[in-house]
């Protein structure tokens, strides 16, 4: 993926948000959020998180979640539906479980994994009603 494309995915247009996460001048994560659907499934919010290798094990990620869970709060959102969690990413699982998120099912295989090989994607819900 080039740097355009990156961008491209990422960066989304308003009523969409993305912040980044800082220490210092240094970038340690960042996240998007945006309507999951267009439609009829945009009362559910959805999202991704980045948390820099160096940063990981800090807070980055669950200051980055809380921030997401309260704009998705703030801007009416029903739920927030996160559509591809590595399953082998398990620091993430335990971090969004410990929010309230809960696995509703698991895409075989759906994920290339540089070392661990094809893996299952985890489709993570959290109700804000």
């Amino acid at each position: 993926m080039t740097e355009r494309e990156a961008r491209q995915t990422w960066l989304r247009d308003p009523p969409a948000r993305v912040v980044v996460a800082l220490d210092g001048d240094r970038v340690t994560g960042t996240a998007n959020m945006y309507a999951n659907r267009p439609g009829p499934g945009s009362h559910v919010a959805s999202g991704s998180l980045m948390v820099a290798k160096e940063a990981r094990g800090t807070g980055v990620g669950r200051a980055l979640t809380t921030d997401m869970i309260g704009w998705a709060r703030r801007s009416g959102f029903a739920a927030i539906q996160f559509n591809a969690v590595v399953e082998v990413n398990v620091a993430a699982i335990r971090l969004y479980e410990s929010l309230g998120f809960v696995t509703l099912g698991t895409a075989p295989g759906a994920f290339r994994h540089p070392s661990a090989g094809d893996v299952g994607l985890r489709i993570m819900w959290l109700d804000l009603r």
